[in-house]
Parts: structure tokens; sequence; C-alpha cells
């Protein structure tokens, strides 16, 4: 099922001429009603009537997350406080947090794109959607509630955390749907076996996971594990929330809801456009929001965009599951490391359990690499020999994707910190 066809499967021609027309409207309420854009864009020598369509996008100015933080907290919102009917926020782990604002069109909006993801996941009406998203600033739980809701299902709001709750929810109601973090939804499997619950006995069907990058190995250990299609999700509040982008059935790609998120793949070191396919910074412009729209926001994700026709439908274009990020992969001895590599590395092996922590540390002028990787009990004995045999296993298939030496740690099954939330993959010693 597709949810709004006339937006999701307009042809390429139809679908540029909408983004032209609503970039111009875009640019022309930022140039007039932001300070911040309107001093960007006369610094460049811009003024609006220089957008003529979409292909001038390249003339607009970036926008940054420290610009964000610089305008805290309604520095950059577009229209009077008193038409913004929601405020999130980031986590503000570091500096201030990051503050956005909806009109009720927005959220209108953002209801939208959520229910298309919903869509994309084969939910109906007649679905029971538990929520296991965090509620509250983070954007993640009222914007998947949102989306249910509109798209007519029952929702089961039980945001994150306690798990023995969800567990019983899950078989009390019959829940069909679950939409949470990946990194939770492989903890609720553990959970779901460890209680000796037959997950065949479950009215689960498919999981909306996303809010942190995840291998297409994690996807495979989830649907294992919960006997369920997963889908992967894409968003940030910067540019609405979850819904930017969703995977559809046929499971390569996410499908961008372009008429709304304008996306562009660009290298990261020269901020110039790359040919389709190829890998990039994800910059995103909001060309239909009111209350905070965005020109040319970095996301720092690294993805790719293929606009070839999908087997479900859909012609928008679709993006790459996230590769990692430009600002938070580690360099180690010169090399780029993201810990999605590490995760598609372990999840390969058959004694590991899909739970590590990296640890970067410098010794003397040599930084060094230490992975701690949980394995299962049932490898876990007193034979030294096995062990080393496991450990020799693991460091091979790690380094020869890495291309350097790492250290590898086994530990017992439950030993690293699992969360209900993002999970934490690094530990970064080092005085940089």
């Amino acid at each position: 099922m597709i949810w709004n066809e006339p937006k999701e499967c307009m042809s390429r021609d139809e679908r540029t001429a909408e983004q032209s027309q609503r970039l111009k409207e875009t640019v022309n309420r930022v140039y007039h009603n932001v300070a911040f854009y309107r001093k960007k864009m006369q610094e460049l020598g811009l003024e609006p009537g220089d957008i003529k369509g979409i292909e001038d996008i390249h003339k607009l100015p970036f926008t940054t997350k420290n610009d964000l933080r610089e305008n805290y907290p309604f520095g950059l919102f577009a229209v009077p406080k008193s038409e913004i009917v929601r405020v999130h926020a980031s986590s503000g782990t570091t500096g201030k947090p990051i503050v956005v604002g909806y009109t009720r069109k927005d959220i209108d909006l953002f209801s939208e794109v959520v229910a298309r993801a919903y869509c994309c996941a084969g939910a109906t009406k007649d679905d029971i959607v538990q929520i296991a998203y965090g509620y509250g600033l983070f954007t993640g739980g009222l914007g998947m509630h949102y989306g249910a809701e509109k798209l007519g299902a029952a929702v089961v709001p039980i945001s994150g955390g306690n798990t023995e709750k969800q567990l019983a929810l899950m078989q009390d109601f019959g829940s069909t749907i679950l939409a949470c973090t990946p990194s939770y939804a492989a903890f609720l499997s553990e959970a779901i076996e460890e209680a000796g619950i037959d997950k065949n006995q479950l009215q689960l069907k498919a999981g909306i996971f996303g809010a942190e990058p995840w291998s297409n190995e994690m996807r495979a250990k989830i649907e294992e594990g919960l006997g369920i299609t997963a889908y992967d999700i894409y968003g940030l509040s910067e540019i609405i929330g979850p819904g930017v982008s969703c995977s559809c059935y046929v499971q390569e790609g996410l499908h961008v809801a372009e008429d709304h998120f304008y996306p562009e793949i660009l290298d990261p070191e020269t901020l110039k456009a790359v040919t389709p396919g190829t890998t990039g910074e994800l910059v995103f412009t909001t060309i239909t929001k009111e209350g905070m729209p965005l020109l040319r926001y970095r996301t720092r994700d690294l993805a790719s965009l293929n606009y070839d026709a999908c087997a479900c439908g859909r012609t928008n274009v679709r993006m790459s599951k996230i590769q990692g990020r430009s600002d938070d992969m580690l360099i180690i001895r010169g090399v780029n490391v993201f810990p999605s590599q590490v995760e598609s590395a372990l999840l390969e092996i058959e004694e590991a359990k899909p739970h590590y922590m990296l640890i970067v540390d410098r010794v003397g002028t040599m930084d060094t690499l230490e992975i701690q990787v949980e394995i299962d009990d049932r490898y876990f004995s007193d034979e030294m020999v096995e062990l080393n045999k496991v450990r020799q296993k693991i460091k091979h298939k790690v380094e020869s994707i890495l291309g350097i030496s790492v250290n590898i740690n086994l530990v017992e099954h439950k030993t690293i910190a699992r969360s209900e939330g993002k999970a934490k993959r690094v530990i970064d010693r080092r005085k940089i």
C-alpha cells in the first residue's frame, strides 16, 4: 500500500517543477523573516529573485548545527512565536541543545511523512503500534505517535524502557508493529528469549527502527530474534524528526519524502555535488516547513542517492542506509574508522553477540584500538585454546575490513552495558 500515491509516485519532471516552486517560496520566506539567512544571503550577494528553481540550490548558503546553537533558542524561527504549537530539542550533550519549532501545518506535515513510513513497512489502520521510542523533547516518540494515528492504527504509547512491561503489553495487546531504536530492538529480542517467550506466539509482524546507524547484518539478527521484517526509518529533529525517509519491502534504500525535504549529496571536503550513487555528506533543504525552515543543512551523515525506479512503485529518490558520520568518525593511525564497519564484521561471526565497545587510546605517540566483544555463552569455556581461536577469528575479520591492527577483548554475555536509547559504542581516551 502507498499512503499518498500522487506525491510518492509523480514523474521526475513533475517533482522537479514542484520542488522548484517550493524552494523559491521558502527562500523568499526565510530572507524576509529570518535575520540569520538574510545576512548570509546578503554576504553572498544573493536576493530571493536569484533563485529561479531547484537547479539554483547550490547558490544558497549552508546551515550547520553550530548555527542552530548560536541562534538558541528561537533565532531561526520564521514565524511569530504565537504560531508555534510545539517545541522539540536535542539532548544537548555537546553545548547548547538544538531547538526546533513547529506550526500547526508543520505538525500535519510531520504526521503525513511518518504515515508514509508506516505504509512503507506494510502497516494499515488495523495494526497495533507499540512505540518504544522516548517521548518528550526527543522527536521520536511523538513523531511516530502522530503518524500512526494519522494512519488510523491503534497506538500503545509505552515510550522507552521498562522492558518487562514492554513484553507483557506486547503479548496482552497483540502488538503488530514495534517502533524503537535498533539497539533496543536487539535488547528486546534477547529479553524475549530469556523470558522463555515463544516469538512465534507474538503478533508482531514488522518493526520500524531508527535514530542510530545500523547495518544490514544487525537487521538480519533482529528479524531472526523477533520473527519480524525490520524497516529502516531516518530522520533528524532539525529537518522534521523521523519520517524524512523510510525503507520499503524491496529493502534497497530509504524513500525520501522529497516533496518536502530536498536532498543533496556533497563531497564533505569540497562541498561540491557528487555523481548519483557516490557516497558523500547528506544535505537537506526543507521546502515546505513554516516554523523553522532550513537551507542546505549539513547533516554530517554519509550516504548516497539512487534515482532509479523502485519495484514498490514509488518514484521518490532512495537514500542508502547511513554509512557513518563525517564528524564522529574515528581517525586511528591515519585510517578512518566507523563503528558501523566493526558491527558489520562482528555480525558475520557466529560466536559474537551484537554488543561491542570500541575503546581508543594513545600509548606514547601510537593510537590503539581495543574492541570489547560479547560472545555467546556456549563458546565461553575454560578451554583457552578455543577462546583464542574465536579471538583470532574476530581479529582477522575486523582487521581485514578496517585495515589496521586491533586488540580483541572477549567478554561474557551481558558484560557490556545495554541501552534503551541510542547505543554508546565508542570510548575515546586520547587527548587530542
